[in-house]
């Protein structure tokens, strides 16, 4: 196996502090890599990174047209968003339309990360439901699927027909035989594959046809990057600096995944240190590598040579992609 490769760099005035380290693989529409840094073999969780390969049999199986879903429904399903207002209400009226309510979600309650609507229910004394649980909308997706096959309520279940449809999709377009799966923080399985597996799964998104699931559902995220994730997100933040041209999803852990339809080509990367400020630091040198995001975007520049301030306001240090990234 080999090493992690540096990542970014975190300066404390003239004094390098600590160093993240990851792995990341870009692969052509062939499945062949075309750069990798560290190990490509390493196996990994792809986190919330997969929950586009998660929504193919969503559309594969024709739930989707079934249900007449809508560019911003396939958006949601492969969301991690904020749990504000505009992801909450869209998810709502998606499971009324099904005739479901908020316990038929499995994924559990999760309190909002959108500040409003968090202080909103504190001061109405409300606990947050399932639907704020950033995964709703892959559940919706779930839930949608699971209707269409006249399949059971326990849609999480790894033996149950939605979760077999996710790893036949998942095998299939990164070309592995996953070894196995954890259970992700939303209760679904998450199965494993090597990274170059995940890339190659990414590069097949990239390549492929306009009427295809996979082209149907990363136009979706490009279309809708404010559904993808929310105000000040890295994904929603990059896929608009980027002019809709790359669809982009972050997983727990220092995950990351990039598609480029226009290139055929698809990125995954893991942060070795599982840190959110190390994958977020590397896709965004990644795409100024690829050319396909401005050096000095006002996104970008949040994550890459971004300033380090302390309480005060005063900057302490910055935050440096590493150099053989870029």
């Amino acid at each position: 196996m080999n090493a992690p490769a540096p990542f970014a760099e975190i300066w404390r005035g003239p004094i390098l502090e600590s160093v993240h380290s990851g792995h990341a693989v870009i692969c052509d529409a062939q499945g062949q890599i075309i750069d990798a840094w560290g190990d490509p073999d390493v196996v990994v969780l792809p986190r919330s990174s997969s929950k586009m390969i998660q929504a193919l049999p969503l559309v594969r199986s024709g739930a989707a047209d079934a249900f007449g879903l809508t560019t911003a429904q396939l958006a949601l399903a492969c969301a991690s968003h904020e749990g504000a207002d505009i992801h909450v209400d869209a998810v709502n009226r998606w499971i009324g339309e099904l005739g479901l309510e908020d316990s038929a979600f499995r994924c559990g309650p999760q309190e909002s990360r959108d500040r409003n609507v968090m202080e909103a229910q504190i001061r109405a004394n409300e606990k947050p439901c399932r639907v704020h649980n950033n995964c709703s909308g892959k559940h919706a997706g779930f839930l949608t699927l699971a209707k269409h096959l006249s399949a059971g309520p326990e849609y999480t279940d790894p033996d149950h027909p939605v979760q077999r449809a996710c790893l036949e999709a998942f095998e299939d377009i990164t070309g592995e035989v996953s070894p196995g799966f954890g259970i992700d923080g939303c209760s679904a399985p998450n199965h494993a594959a090597s990274l170059h597996g995940i890339a190659r799964a990414m590069a097949h998104f990239a390549a492929a046809p306009e009427d295809s699931a996979e082209a149907r559902l990363h136009r979706a995220m490009r279309l809708h990057p404010e559904l993808v994730a929310g105000a000040g997100r890295a994904c929603t933040e990059l896929m608009q600096a980027c002019d809709g041209k790359v669809a982009l999803k972050t997983g727990a852990e220092g995950f990351f995944i990039a598609i480029l339809p226009e290139r055929g080509i698809g990125i995954a990367l893991k942060a070795a240190c599982g840190t959110t400020r190390a994958a977020e630091a590397a896709i965004a040198a990644l795409l100024v590598r690829l050319g396909v995001l401005d050096a000095n975007h006002p996104a970008t520049l949040k994550r890459i040579n971004a300033p380090i301030t302390n309480w005060d306001g005063l900057q302490t240090g910055i935050l440096r992609p590493a150099a053989g990234l870029l």
